[in-house]
């Protein structure tokens, strides 16, 4: 059965959903895009990374409607699945419309700022039997899903440390959100976030957290007592207006190192091994667009996401509430 798509609040983020959608219906996933509702349908704001995202989009030239309001869309039984794009702040509430209209749900990160929002809305979804999935596309990046494999499979060793790094100039677009620490949490929750995910995904849960710096340019190291032996994160939103956004990791292995540089085009991932360098070819196709396919096979199954779930997003908002606490203490500190 086709799944009918629709998509809540239409900035940069649901231009990217979009155009997400679009490349997994091109490769054969059976969706359809149905319907867009934002309070600003038009708008052609962009973000720190190219997407592949029209800045505007013909929305009436694609057959998609323009919902006059929430509950439009939400009333229109074509609509099986949703992806929410809006502020953080609105998250909880719509997600929560969402599924007791009887919509799955596919939601922006940061889900919610506090674990408790999000276990909120577990409720919610275990009350209403729709699934809802928290939009963590590092978990289906192209080079970042080859790192967590091959971490996992250990083919190249333990690993002995590992650095990533997200930095990039503070977001100049929405600034009644971004600029607000209250409720957007800074660049430690809405940037770093994808870190944090990573992190645990793939090593597990630290023992404690020890975070310097500022909301907005963090440096944190996760305790692993069996290891690795050192795990750091470096974040940080700039505020200079051209500053370019970068994103990185340096893995490592007893036996490899893995260096990812994004801005490395063609090249962004290499590995180092003796006196050899290899560069790992990686998919094209967009991170974004295989969580989509991702989320899709979810709904087209109709079980809850094993992997990310609101539980994982629930201690990862943990995980950066204790990342706060050691910035104001200058001490360790854990959940």
């Amino acid at each position: 059965m086709t799944i009918g798509i629709g998509i809540i609040g239409f900035g940069f983020m649901g231009k990217t959903h979009l155009e997400a959608y679009q490349a997994a219906i091109r490769s054969g996933i059976d969706a359809q895009l149905v319907s867009v509702y934002s309070f600003d349908v038009d708008s052609t704001k962009s973000g720190n990374v190219e997407t592949g995202a029209a800045d505007s989009v013909d929305l009436d030239s694609l057959g998609i409607k323009r919902a006059e309001s929430l509950d439009e869309l939400l009333t229109d039984d074509r609509v099986t699945a949703v992806s929410i794009c809006t502020p953080t702040d609105t998250h909880v509430e719509l997600a929560s419309s969402a599924m007791r209209a009887g919509k799955h749900v596919l939601v922006e990160k940061p889900v919610a700022l506090t674990p408790e929002s999000i276990a909120e809305l577990s409720s919610v979804a275990e009350e209403t039997g729709c699934l809802c999935m928290p939009a963590m596309c590092m978990r289906f990046w192209p080079g970042w899903s080859w790192l967590h494999d091959q971490i996992r499979t250990g083919q190249f060793g333990p690993v002995i440390s590992a650095r990533f790094q997200r930095i990039g100039a503070a977001p100049g677009w929405s600034q009644d959100f971004y600029g607000d620490e209250r409720r957007s949490g800074g660049a430690l929750t809405d940037l770093h976030i994808h870190d944090v995910d990573f992190i645990i995904s793939t090593f597990g849960l630290p023992s404690q957290v020890s975070c310097s710096g500022s909301h907005d340019q963090m440096m944190s190291t996760f305790d692993y007592p069996d290891g690795p032996h050192s795990v750091t994160a470096e974040g940080a939103w700039y505020p200079v207006a051209n500053y370019p956004f970068q994103m990185r990791y340096r893995v490592c292995f007893s036996k490899v190192i893995a260096d990812y540089d994004m801005a490395r085009e063609g090249e962004e991932l290499k590995l180092y091994s003796g006196d050899r360098e290899e560069i790992i070819p990686l998919k094209e196709t967009s991170g974004y667009q295989l969580e989509i396919e991702h989320f899709l096979s979810v709904v087209e199954n109709g079980v809850q996401p094993r992997t990310p779930n609101l539980r994982e997003a629930e201690e990862v908002a943990r995980w950066i509430q204790a990342e706060a606490v050691s910035l104001s203490s200058g001490d360790k500190a854990s959940p």
